[in-house]
This record gives C-alpha cells, sequence and structure tokens, in this order.
C-alpha cells in the first residue's frame, strides 16, 4: 500500500516539493497540504491538471491548525515539513505533533529536490527574509549585464492566484504584471529585473519554468523567496546573512543549510551593524562552512527627495515579509528617515484597518512601522487606507517597488532605494566568472 502523506507548506515549497518527489510516486498519495504564512491559501485545492493522474479532484489544502486532526482522520503516515524561516524550535514542536499524532515528520534535503539545468545557475538565498537578497540579485544581474549575458532571472513562487492559470509565468514588461494581476509582493520581486532589461519567470511547476528559461537565458539567476533553499541545482550558490539577527544564520530552517552549504556568503548591512556582530558571524562560517568565500557589503540607501524629512514626522513603509516571518523591527524606510533627520516616526498601529489591524497583532515587532501587506486587491485597499488615516507630514516608502504605481497616497512620499556594495569590490565578479569560465 502506498504511503500516506501530508506536506506542511505556504504555497511555495510545499508545491514544489509535491511535484519533484510525490507527483507520479506510486508509494506515495499526498491526502493534503497544510498552509500558514500566507493569507487566502488554506480552503483551495492544489489543482487537478498540476497534481497529475493520481488526484482527479486535486488536493485540498487545509489550515496548519487542523494537522492533529488531519492526521488522524486522514490516517497519515508520513508529515513532510515543507516551509521557510521558522525557528529550528518550530520544527521541533511541529515534529512532536505529528509524531504524538502518529505520524512520521520529515525533511527533504536540497539534493532531493532540486533540479539540474542545462545552462549555468546562480543562486541567491539567505539565513532569514529580508537579509538583502533584492539588492544582491540586483547587483549580480549588473555584472552579469555588463559581462554580455543574456540573464533569465527565476523567482521563488508566489503562487496567490488561480495555481493552474500559474503554473509557468512569464514577465517582462510592467504590462505584463497588470495582465497576471499581480500583488504587492510579486511586483516588489519582479519589477527591478524588468527595470534592468531582464525577463523574469515564477510560478507553480519548476520543471516547466526550467524548459522554458533555458530557451533564452545564458545565465539563469535563482532568487531566492524567505530563506528557501534553491529550486535548481546551482553552479554558484550565494548566500546573504544579517549582522543585524547575528546567530540567526544557525537557529532558523533552512537558512543554516543555506549558511552551511554556500560557495559565497555575503554579509550585507555592515554600514548599519555593530562590527562584533560581523564577527560573530564570520566565526560561524569559518566553523560550519569553512571553504565558502565571506564577502563584506554594505546596504546604503539614497531617498529620492533629499531635505523633505528634516524635522517631520515620517510613517515608515516597509517590505512587508521582511517585517511579518523575517521578524525584523525596522528596514530601509526607517533607515533613511533617521539619516535625513525625521523628527518622529509616526506609529500607524493604532490606526490600522481590517488585515492590517490583524497583522499587527500576529506580528507586534512590526508595530511601529508598516509592513506594505498586500496579497490581494482588499489588503492593497486596506494598506491605503491605513497610511491615509495615520497623522503623518510625509510617507517613506522602503519597499523594492514605488507604491505610488500600486496605490493612491495623497500625502508627501519619499522613495527610498537601496543597493548592495563590496566592501572590497570585485569579489563577487570574480566569483561569477569562475562559474562562465
Amino acid at each position: 500500500m502506498s504511503k500516506r502523506i501530508a506536506i506542511l507548506g505556504a504555497a511555495g515549497r510545499d508545491f514544489h516539493n509535491f511535484n519533484t518527489v510525490y507527483r507520479g510516486d506510486s508509494a506515495s498519495h499526498v491526502v493534503a497540504f497544510t498552509a500558514t504564512q500566507i493569507p487566502g491559501i488554506a480552503g483551495r485545492r492544489y489543482p487537478a491538471v498540476l497534481a497529475g493522474p493520481g488526484y482527479p479532484d486535486g488536493i485540498p489544502i487545509v489550515p496548519e491548525e487542523d494537522l492533529s486532526r488531519l492526521i488522524e482522520e486522514e490516517k497519515v503516515d508520513t508529515c513532510v515539513f515543507s516551509y521557510s524561516d521558522v525557528t529550528h524550535l518550530t520544527v521541533m514542536h511541529l515534529a512532536s505533533q505529528c509524531i504524538a499524532a502518529g505520524a512520521d515528520f520529515h525533511l527533504l534535503s536540497a539534493a532531493s529536490t532540486m533540479l539540474p539545468s542545462k545552462v549555468p545557475v546562480i543562486a541567491v538565498t539567505a539565513v532569514r527574509t529580508g537579509a538583502g537578497k533584492s539588492q544582491t540579485t540586483r547587483y549580480l544581474s549588473d555584472t552579469l549585464k555588463r559581462l554580455g549575458k543574456r540573464v533569465v532571472a527565476i523567482r521563488h513562487p508566489m503562487p496567490y492566484g488561480d495555481l493552474a492559470a500559474q503554473a509557468c509565468q512569464r514577465f517582462a514588461t510592467y504590462a505584463d504584471l497588470d495582465t497576471e494581476k499581480c500583488t504587492i509582493e510579486e511586483r516588489e520581486e519582479y519589477e527591478p529585473h524588468i527595470d534592468n532589461g531582464f525577463v523574469v519567470y515564477a510560478g507553480v511547476d519548476y520543471g516547466q519554468i526550467l524548459a522554458k528559461a533555458e530557451q533564452e537565458a545564458d545565465v539563469i539567476l535563482w532568487d531566492g523567496g524567505n530563506n528557501d533553499l534553491p529550486f535548481y541545482v546551482p553552479n554558484l550558490h550565494i548566500c546573504v546573512a544579517d549582522p543585524h539577527r547575528p546567530g540567526h544564520e544557525m537557529s532558523y530552517h533552512p537558512g543554516e543549510a543555506n549558511f552551511r552549504r554556500a560557495d559565497v556568503i555575503v554579509i550585507n548591512k555592515c554600514d548599519t551593524a555593530d562590527f562584533s556582530n560581523v564577527a560573530s558571524i564570520e566565526a560561524n562560517a569559518l566553523k560550519v562552512n569553512p571553504r565558502a568565500r565571506v564577502i563584506l557589503a554594505d546596504s546604503p540607501v539614497t531617498v529620492d527627495k533629499p531635505g523633505l524629512l528634516a524635522g517631520k514626522g515620517a510613517l515608515a513603509v516597509e517590505d512587508g515579509p521582511t517585517l511579518t516571518h523575517g521578524g525584523m523591527r525596522f528596514g530601509a524606510a526607517c533607515v533613511a528617515a533617521r539619516a535625513e533627520g525625521a523628527a518622529q516616526i509616526v506609529d500607524p498601529s493604532p490606526y490600522a484597518v481590517g488585515s492590517i489591524r490583524e497583522t499587527f497583532a500576529k506580528y507586534p515587532n512590526a508595530v511601529g512601522i508598516l509592513p506594505a501587506m498586500g496579497y490581494g486587491d482588499a489588503q492593497i485597499r486596506e494598506l491605503e487606507q491605513t497610511i491615509e488615516a495615520t497623522p503623518c507630514d510625509v510617507v517613506v516608502i522602503g519597499t523594492p517597488i514605488d507604491l505610488t504605481r500600486v496605490l493612491k497616497i495623497s500625502k508627501p512620499a519619499v522613495r527610498v532605494r537601496y543597493n548592495l556594495r563590496e566592501r572590497e569590490p570585485g569579489g563577487i565578479e570574480a566569483e561569477v566568472r569562475a562559474i562562465l569560465a
């Protein structure tokens, strides 16, 4: 008899693990996915057209809170943990819950789920959400463009809409983003690549995506999500570490796995971090991954309207996932507001509405600043209403995209940009040239 499997996920890694390990496997039958972290996923189904002939009705997606009941009622043999950016303690609490309910607990390795590519792959991962993958990926894009390479960026999944329709998505223009009704979170990741003249692929079926991308790429740039492992076998694996959260490289899953297996460890944000924190991460790298090259980098911030913040009450709007499951208490907007002499960073939490108010309740670390949540039209409107209701002089936009493209903001707004700057230039390019050779 086939083993009955439940995959614990968050609408990304879980689907990839199913597609690469369990789809078409006669020895296993996946009875359900569980869902957490991402709103609006539970209650849906992984569609039959993606699940394959063994699942004519698709696969149900249930809330993780129902895990113990699911194991008992569906006689689950094995639970497969398949999402990212959680403490080791959280992973083991879930393992204990599964074991107590009568199921085995399983973790799949990177080797079990990474697909091989016909063209070189550079993977950018991290130890935590918000460590600086975006600016590292942009830095690599600029380097590869200067070397004359055709680059296709493949982004970690963010399938918040129709899963069947999103199996393989290609984005080359802003119009493509509008056509696919991309959320704020998707736009934050796709727009910088489009701005650089590169095509972006994303979706659900990353075997299909890879086959398409290989046809138009000299190099594939894997743009990871959260602190997840790469989906493709990398020729060069870069892991970004954050000295504002020292020790997290050894205490979060699967960020520690990235830290241990990376070819290059970039310690980002050195310009705003304590030297002792940087040194701590360097020591951990030497201990668990001595073969990795460690590169120190700054993350300087600039604003498009210098002088507008001095002496003002500022509302800092930050990248949503960085504050939520990334657990950060500030981001680029706060750094820029303080550097530009803002008199106060205004707390928006008393004025939050709907799901934004619920976000503050779930993630109290974010109180005092505003996470740019936008997983759907309704949440985008609630974000807009929260901004309008907050009594501030100026809105500081610290997200990777210009929010004014998707929100109506009547107050003066300042756009923050941040980039990667190597302390000793040339290290990353040398690594890139080596794998291209």
